[in-house]
């Protein structure tokens, strides 16, 4: 049987997200257990595109079985008009036989995301991406305002995942108060799933 990891799955077009996800695997990994990162295809509305079978740069995509055999999940997508992006939406709906076989039932999971602008639905996109996570049976954790980042931002940053404001041209970075905040939920993703591990 092979160790267990948190996986850190996320779908990232312009970079920014990519990047908060490395950070929480940081985190995660802060905590003593593997931060597996991984992401998944970017979609077509021409039915002939197709992804190649391993992607250009960047994580690999995320199989079935990352899914299914996961100690805990952090779940990132950019923000499409207050919802998570179209490519990790076709990930997620494919998880049926997972949510069948009741493989993530218990196990930790948070959210995080990345919009142009402040108020660009950066807190509805994090709801929804929790929403099929709580019908897999998963136990959210959010960022407590023990993270002192939280009461001082500028940018990113809410209690209900870690977040990035990338402008309108997708030109900002993610600050170290953003990167901070990601490290934090990480390491708590992972603190999470080691406790529950010895359940």
């Amino acid at each position: 049987m092979s160790s267990p990891y948190v996986l850190v799955l996320y779908y990232s077009r312009h970079g920014a997200t990519r990047t908060l996800a490395q950070h929480i695997a940081r985190g995660v990994e802060q905590a003593g257990i593997e931060a597996r990162l991984r992401t998944v295809p970017a979609i077509s509305t021409v039915c002939e595109s197709t992804e190649p079978a391993v992607p250009d740069e960047g994580a690999p995509y995320c199989t079935e079985a990352d899914l299914a055999n996961c100690a805990g999940l952090a779940l990132g997508s950019p923000t499409r008009f207050g919802n998570m992006a179209a490519p990790m939406k076709y990930f997620i709906d494919g998880t049926s036989s997972i949510w069948l076989s009741g493989k993530l039932i218990n196990k930790p999971a948070s959210v995080f995301t990345s919009s142009s602008s402040i108020h660009g639905g950066q807190e509805t996109t994090l709801l929804s991406m929790m929403l099929p996570l709580m019908h897999q049976g998963m136990v959210i954790a959010g960022l407590p305002y023990s993270e002192s980042e939280l009461l001082s931002t500028q940018s990113g940053g809410t209690p209900y995942g870690a977040t990035h404001v990338a402008g309108r041209d997708n030109s900002n970075t993610p600050d170290e108060t953003e990167l901070s905040l990601c490290r934090a939920q990480g390491k708590r993703l992972g603190e999470l799933a080691l406790k529950l591990l010895e359940q």
